[in-house]
């Protein structure tokens, strides 16, 4: 038998090893192997079982990693897609599928020494006092880790080795799995009863689940029907919903029944959430309703706060299909679970959800994709969606559901646009609060009401700046001015952590000023202002800053929702997801932050932002007030946001993208070229422009070999490259930040509506094209930033 196997050195090619006789039947389709690769032994995945192979004097696999094939078919199958799509070598989208702890060659599991109550023979022997009280520890409990035993009992080894001599007890290793959630005592929770909006739109949901096994049917039958509808396409139109909700209208629930439904059926499902989203208490809503009695492992977490153990034993407790539901950020689209009936994307619109390397997919599209690929029902949810799912439901490619009323006929929130330019002209110096914001800050802490206060900006102060020469202080690797962070008295980089002490005088040898000073303001100084203006409430900041250990968001947040915080400050941490009904006022420092910045989705952000984060205030009985400082405040993002009219957000600014070909009218691919030395770049990046400007001539020719997507380079020379009506090029020109971690980068931008075929292209230019050693070049389908 010949194994077909993909290497973890990404050379864009699979090689063929024999299976030697004592590993047959244990080599499969998703095995993880050790094989001979010159004088190297490497780890690789087998794509595929042949008979025969065209290579003489075939190497012999070494060994199996692991009991269990790791990499199940379907997913394998999914990794292809992502590889020719995303323009990415397929050994590098293989490797992203499973967690780095996973892919060692090592078992990563964890024994620890357990102690175990045997039947007792005979009489029961006469134990000393002390043997008695351990005695009766463990006849209670018949089996516990024996650390655990020693501190319950607080007695020592030789006193517990002393019954196991007796015979009494068994220490024996046994594997520990490692649950993050261990500690947490979680009640359990019932379904609630639905309005009209939600039943409906469940409806819709569960009735496309039991048909999807029609939809399968129909996939199978393509072949034999070539003229009709493809079944794919029926599937992917019919089964993918775009869950259109207002904030607080009840989108959890929805989720949760339909997760309930797709369990009685017998299948598994995946819930994505934003990483910055997936907090403790949205953990906690999915493992009330599902882990409580015989279903205590029915649910797995996967994000990058748990540690490597937790993540090993989340990910195969899902592979041996002992949890059916997985709740995770965007890599959890990659879970093993079979069969698939059902995955949930909340906050769709997110921006995190798209990889920033290599592979550079997007979760959302890849959930699509894997739920058109077997036949699961995808359902995404927003109460802000991104422009390409609404657009999707107007081509008729998504179903769309609607709630537009918040749960228990609670009031979305009164929004107040405050103008920061007439409230800085009445007041002195760098003004914070307005005076409307600091009246209702007043009158909530008096009445016993949280606040949260907003600002998408971290450290103290977002610059240090000399009044008399103009000096800004700047990071040597970055076009970005420093910032101040005063706890630490330092100036920081916050894209590639350079830091520096604070000058005691402008640096600028002519000017040597000691009046330097501090410009803007971040999540630090608003905090710092608040106990100067409030000293007697409680405050508290959520940010990169502080976040660090893997608890310490489900601490802030617990003392948050048990009222052991007055106003939390934060920055997109706290803008989503977050449900607590005490809170009755959210102020947003300036909305207008990003509303300025080289990227056509500038507006579009804003406005999902200002929505989200205004929908965590009044979800309790109180009807809540949300308060949004800005010097645009006529900017159309930020009156739709007042108004929660997503529809007239969407209307307006789809004209904008129609009109100059954006997305989600086209697709855009972002090739980025860096380097240390920037006339290198620059050249480079012409020379990238050259080569792309032939996609837009019919008959263009390569200007060097060009392999097909998917195929072997036959070595013929001047193929023929496919041709683009639509595309549009747009650059070389210097990146929105020109210089980040010491590389200068240029970037082009493509815009077509074909971009399967453009991918497959850009794939051969990317295998041909010849630059300097030391410029590198990447290329991001679909790119959400474009800085």
């Amino acid at each position: 038998m010949i194994a077909r196997v993909s290497l973890e050195i990404a050379l864009r090619k699979e090689f063929d090893y024999l299976v030697p006789p004592g590993l047959v039947g244990r080599v499969e389709v998703g095995s993880r192997v050790q094989v001979p690769f010159g004088p190297r032994k490497v780890l690789g995945v087998v794509t595929a079982l042949a008979a025969e192979s065209a290579h003489a004097k075939l190497k012999p696999i070494l060994k199996t990693i692991g009991t269990q094939t790791l990499v199940t078919p379907k997913v394998l199958k999914l990794t292809r897609w992502i590889a020719d799509y995303y323009c990415c070598a397929p050994e590098i989208a293989l490797k992203s599928v499973l967690p780095e702890v996973v892919r060692r060659e090592e078992s990563g599991w964890r024994e620890r020494l357990f102690v175990r109550a045997l039947p007792v023979n005979g009489e029961f022997p006469k134990l000393p006092k002390r043997q008695q009280e351990v005695w009766h520890i463990i006849e209670e409990r018949r089996e516990l880790p024996l650390a655990e035993l020693l501190t319950l009992a607080q007695t020592t080894a030789a006193t517990v080795k002393r019954l196991e001599d007796r015979g009494l007890i068994e220490i024996a290793p046994q594997i520990s799995e490692r649950d993050p959630y261990a500690r947490e005592h979680i009640l359990p929770s019932q379904p609630l009863p639905l309005n009209e909006a939600q039943a409906a739109a469940l409806v819709r949901i569960t009735t496309a689940m039991h048909g999807a096994d029609d939809q399968s049917r129909m996939v199978n039958a393509e072949s034999v029907e070539p003229s009709k509808e493809t079944a794919s396409s029926f599937a992917a139109r019919h089964s993918s919903f775009l869950l259109h909700g207002v904030t607080g209208s009840g989108k959890t629930e929805i989720y949760l029944q339909a997760l309930d439904y797709c369990l009685s059926r017998g299948k598994g499902a995946i819930v994505l959430v934003p990483e910055i989203s997936l907090t403790p208490q949205t953990v906690e809503r999915f493992k009330a309703r599902f882990c409580h009695g015989p279903q205590q492992t029915l649910v797995a977490v996967l994000h990058s706060h748990l540690s490597a153990g937790e993540r090993h034993d989340e990910w195969h407790k899902i592979r041996q299909g002992r949890a059916r539901i997985v709740i995770g950020a965007r890599s959890a689209i990659f879970a093993p679970i079979e069969p698939l009936g059902l995955i949930i994307v909340d906050e769709e619109h997110e921006h995190t959800y798209k990889q920033e390397e290599a592979p550079r997919y997007h979760a959302r599209d890849v959930a699509i994709v894997r739920g058109q690929m077997e036949s699961a029902v995808v359902v995404l949810g927003s109460a802000t969606p991104s422009l390409e799912s609404f657009y999707n439901c107007k081509r008729g490619k998504y179903t769309l559901l609607e709630l537009p009323e918040r749960v228990d006929n609670q009031k979305l929130p009164h929004v107040r646009v405050v103008d920061m330019r007439q409230a800085a002209r009445k007041e002195k110096g760098n003004l914070i609060f307005s005076p409307q914001l600091k009246e209702a800050i007043t009158q909530r802490l008096e009445r016993g009401e949280q606040t949260i206060l907003f600002l998408n900006r971290r450290g103290y102060s977002t610059s240090l700046q000399c009044p008399l020469c103009g000096y800004v202080a700047e990071c040597p690797n970055c076009s970005l001015s420093l910032t101040y962070h005063r706890p630490e008295q330092n100036l920081r980089c916050h894209l590639c952590g350079h830091r520096e002490p604070v000058p005691a005088a402008c640096p600028n040898e002519k000017c040597r000023n000691p009046a330097i000073r501090y410009a803007g303001l971040g999540t630090q100084r608003v905090e710092d202002t608040l106990a100067r203006l409030f000293p007697h409430a409680r405050v508290k900041r959520m940010d990169a800053d502080v976040m660090k250990r893997k608890d310490d968001y489900r601490r802030v947040l617990g003392d948050f929702r048990t009222g052991k915080i007055d106003i939390l400050v934060g920055t997109q941490m706290i803008a989503k997801g977050l449900h607590f009904p005490n809170v009755t006022l959210v102020g947003i420092i300036y909305a207008d932050l990003a509303l300025h910045q080289p990227d056509f989705r500038a507006g579009e952000r804003t406005f999902q932002l200002l929505t989200q984060v205004a929908g965590r205030a009044g979800r309790g009985d109180v009807e809540g007030e949300v308060f949004v400082q800005a010097f645009t405040p006529f900017h159309p993002a930020i009156q739709y946001a007042r108004r929660h009219d997503f529809v007239g957000f969407y209307e307006q600014e789809i004209e904008f993208r129609e009109q100059l070909k954006y997305p989600p009218i086209s697709r855009a691919a972002l090739l980025t070229l860096k380097g240390r030395n920037e006339e290198k770049v620059k050249f480079s990046a012409e020379h990238v422009r050259r080569e792309l400007d032939r996609l837009t001539k019919p008959g263009g020719r390569a200007s060097s070999p060009l392999p097909a997507a998917g195929q072997n380079d036959d070595g013929a020379h001047g193929v023929t490259r496919p041709t683009f009506n639509d595309l549009v090029i747009a650059g070389p020109a210097p990146a929105p930040l020109p210089r980040a971690e010491t590389f200068y980068r240029y970037q082009l931008m493509l815009r077509t509506r074909a971009m399967s075929k453009l991918s497959q292209a850009l794939a051969g230019i990317m295998a041909a094209l010849t630059l300097p050693e030391d410029v590198t070049i990447t290329v991001d389908i679909d790119p959400v930033s474009l800085s």
